[in-house]
């Protein structure tokens, strides 16, 4: 706070040198500017932003260059509603409304109305294949589900990126941005160059032939993450040994020392829980970020209001990317081609985007099969029996006899940062089986068209004389899977490609009321996927607006999300754990014959109390707990469901210096997807079932993507002000509230809400304090929050953190930008398994000419 008003007395003292004072009218029209802000996304047409009906803000490239993010998609943390996590520094997920992830598959990402998601993983990997800041013109969010007019999985929002025509911005720009992070010792790196360079070159030759070309490159260091928390901290508290001396340690940025990489041994008399020693994330991943992009338009405008376009992108990407696990993505390529083509009656849009994981690899298959590698399970943990029994027979303590059995039992293990270990690592990030390797190799395509019709535009005087607006519109989308026999395959026929293909459509009737003043709305969508029943989606919306600054608008809607490619058709080996999609095609019989993990847990820790504390034999044991075993309940998938109700205001006051934008929802889901862990014993004798399922050895583990039975609600609301102050000064602020608020028919299993309750940002903004000379900075707080995920559950701390930046424009073009994020450089995690973040410090510079 000391540090705001710091400034803003700065900011004041600088202006009493400024030698030319802006006339009235330039406050006014910006005003005027506004009040007439146009947005097309929230009803597919453009509308004016104070009358949409849903809510929906904008983020504007002017305004977003004037503050202290270093680009302007990571500025996209300061607007209202939002919420971004960020699991590396090269790939930060978007959010609205609660139940985030790292893999966002319920929130769309489109660049001019393009889907840019990786089509196996069925969500964007940031903004790899979207635009660069020279080439954004403004960015658009759908807070909420956004399903009925878009489909596209969108139940929790949508953000539209914009880019600019070349037919009116022309020219060439450069952009050359210099940092440095790791600042101040915050982790195992001195300080290191972060670097953005930036390009885009737009021409049009006549008023019909236009192109523009764009390039991006990317380089510096990644966030680092060491969360050194034991998952496992119970698992031996029946022998009372925990912390640095439970021999199940399980590091949070440690892999291979998991669930599946642990053992109960039986150790004179006593049942422990080991793990194998596993590798921490600092030891076998790559830090460096290196991502390129590119893309090519070329425009045609055969008569006024008509245009033709057609683009190609590219994207090359190495960074690190989290999910249930955290993996290496390295020369992971996305290509992208398409073709649209519009006039003021209708829009014809065809796209393609091809996906190739490249070298990628997945970490925690490096640790464990690194350590198998040099020595078999079974191997290692006979030997570490055997050191165990000789170091108690030697008279050490228990405690100590686990450590020397660990030390005995990892003599020969690779050595991180030794030739034969680099060898090794290389070698095993070159299979593809998560058994015996860690590559990632997944191709695929996604390959989408859609069209819009305004039949208000087609047959203008009817709808002029009933005051009406009517737009339709349909889409078909493919998805195409190349089978690479570890992540996917196909079980219909190993040589044929998996497909999975969705049609849609919709139409939205918008009629208009006294003068205007009311603005009711109805669509009505239906969606079919492959292995579906189609689904009807519904939105009823009305807006009024007694005055051009006072609109009220309120909202009902539905929306469905089928499940993603991953979600459906995986069929992965990880570490003794098969995970397999929920389609009935990829995962017959394994529901209807299993038993959940959770009672198998449960049951197994019984069965340790009980040899351990009550002197029972282990079979005495099995036979006093096995009702604990429970059958699984869950089922083939269906698609989730989710009603939302809304109500929102927008308005100006205060001689429309101050711009007022509030919402409050309601939202309710059933049939969440998630996962659930099961076995299948290795047994068809009933009575042999839990003697079986107390081993690992004598079960076959899955991870099945199934629903939850839960049906959950949740509320919140949102207030943002920007509050003019002055002809140099700009106020913005904005809170957003989000709130669990029950689950009936709780099992556990539905997703994690993984959302801070209170999300408060503030700017203060000033421009041209002093001849040219502009100036910023934010503060941004946000709560702590339960995160619940299959990497790591627990609680991630509430934090604030500090952004500032000046600027200058300089005569012929230049824009130099001297900035930061978290400046004060107090380390903060956004996520559980996730990176530090610490300050990030920068000079950005920008040439343009015309």
């Amino acid at each position: 706070m000391k540090l705001k008003i710091y400034l803003f007395l700065f900011f004041i003292s600088l202006k009493s040198f400024s030698q030319t004072e802006k006339p009235k009218t330039v406050q006014d029209s910006i005003k005027k500017e506004d009040l007439n802000e146009v947005v097309i996304s929230a009803s597919r047409r453009s509308e004016n932003i104070m009358r949409s009906p849903i809510s929906i803000e904008q983020l504007k490239s002017a305004e977003a260059k004037k503050m202290g993010s270093p680009t302007i998609y990571e500025a996209l943390e300061n607007v209202k509603g939002v919420q971004i996590i960020t699991p590396s520094l090269g790939f930060k997920v978007i959010n609205t409304r609660g139940f985030a992830n790292s893999t966002n598959v319920r929130f769309a990402q489109l660049v001019d109305g393009i889907d840019n998601q990786a089509p196996h993983l069925g969500a964007p990997i940031a903004n790899a294949l979207g635009a660069n800041d020279l080439d954004i013109d403004k960015i658009e969010i759908i807070p909420g589900t956004a399903a009925a007019l878009y489909g596209m999985n969108a139940i929790n929002g949508l953000a539209n990126i914009q880019t600019k025509n070349p037919f009116e911005y022309q020219g060439i720009a450069i952009q050359q941005l210099t940092g440095v992070n790791h600042a101040g010792n915050i982790d195992r790196f001195s300080p290191k160059v972060y670097s953005q360079f930036n390009l885009r070159f737009a021409k049009a030759f006549n008023e019909k032939i236009a192109f523009k070309i764009n390039a991006s490159s990317t380089g510096g260091t990644d966030w680092v993450a060491d969360d050194r928390t034991d998952l496992a901290p119970l698992a031996n508290a029946s022998t009372n040994l925990f912390g640095a001396d439970n021999p199940a340690y399980d590091e949070a940025n440690g892999y291979g020392n998991e669930s599946a990489n642990r053992k109960t041994l039986n150790l004179n008399g006593k049942n422990y829980v080991v793990a194998r020693t596993g590798y921490r994330e600092t030891d076998i991943s790559d830090y460096d970020i290196k991502n390129y992009k590119a893309d090519v338009s070329f425009y045609f405008r055969p008569r006024k209001g008509n245009e033709l376009s057609i683009t190609y992108k590219t994207a090359l990407i190495n960074t690190i990317y989290q999910r249930s696990n955290r993996f290496r993505l390295d020369n992971y390529t996305l290509n992208q081609f398409a073709v649209d083509y519009h006039t003021p009656i209708f829009q014809i849009k065809a796209y393609a985007t091809m996906e190739n994981t490249g070298d990628s690899y997945n970490m925690r298959s490096l640790a464990e099969n690194m350590d198998r590698a040099f020595k078999s399970d079974d191997k290692w943990f006979a030997d570490y029996t055997t050191a165990y029994k000789n170091a108690i027979t030697g008279g050490a303590t228990v405690a100590d006899a686990h450590r020397m059995a660990r030390t005995s039992s990892d003599q020969g293990r690779f050595i991180p940062g030794t030739e034969a270990y680099e060898n090794k690592k290389n070698e095993l990030i070159d299979i593809n089986n998560w058994d015996i390797g860690a590559a990632l190799r997944a191709k695929s395509t996604l390959v989408h068209g859609e069209g819009l019709i305004n039949w208000d535009k087609a047959f203008a005087s009817f709808f002029e004389k009933i005051n009406a607006n009517l737009l339709s519109g349909f889409d078909y989308r493919n998805y195409i899977i190349v089978p690479d026999g570890n992540y996917f395959i196909n079980p219909k026929s190993d040589s044929e490609n998996l497909t999975y293909q969705k049609t849609g459509a919709f139409i939205q009737l918008t009629k208009h009321l006294f003068q205007e003043k009311l603005t009711l709305g109805a669509t009505l969508r239906v969606d079919r996927a492959d292995y579906f029943d189609a689904k009807f989606t519904p939105q009823f919306t009305a807006v009024y607006s007694p005055k051009e600054t006072i609109n009220f608008r309120t909202s009902y809607q539905t929306g469905y999300r089928f499940p993603s490619i991953f979600e459906g058709f995986s069929n992965v080996n990880s570490g003794g754990v098969k995970r397999v999609g929920g389609l009935r095609i990829m995962s017959d019989g394994i529901f209807e014959n299993s038993y959940t993990k959770t009672s198998i847990d449960k049951f197994q820790a019984q069965v340790n109390t009980d040899v351990n504390t009550n002197g029972l034999t282990q079979a005495q044991a099995i036979e006093k707990n096995k009702n604990t075993i429970q059958k699984n309940p869950y089922t083939y998938l269906e698609p989730e469901f989710v009603k939302s109700f809304e109500f929102g205001f927008r308005g100006m006051a205060l001689n429309k210096n101050l711009y007022i934008d509030a919402d409050f929802y309601y939202n309710s889901y059933k049939n969440f997807i998630a996962q659930a862990e099961a076995s299948i014993p290795n047994t068809s004798d009933p009575n042999l079932i839990p003697t079986v399922l107390y081993s690992k050895n004598t079960q076959n583990r899955y991870r099945l993507w199934t629903n939850s039975k839960s049906k959950i609600y949740n509320y919140g609301g949102s207030l943002g002000l920007k509050y003019r102050i002055d002809q140099t000064f700009t106020a913005l602020t904005n809170v957003t509230f989000t709130k669990l608020d029950r689950t009936d028919d709780k099992d556990g299993l539905e997703d994690g809400f993984n959302t801070p309750e209170f999300n408060i940002n503030g700017t203060l903004m000033a421009n041209n304090i002093w001849q040219n000379l502009g100036a910023s900075v934010t503060a941004r707080y946000q709560n702590n929050f339960d995160y619940v995920s299959f990497l790591v559950s627990g609680t991630v701390p509430a934090y604030w953190t500090t952004d500032a930046q000046v600027n200058y424009n300089f005569k012929k073009g230049i824009t130099a930008k001297l900035g930061g994020t978290n400046v004060l450089n107090k380390t903060y995690t956004s996520i559980l398994g996730g990176p530090s973040i610490g300050g990030l410090y920068y000079l950005s510079l920008v040439w343009e000419t015309k």
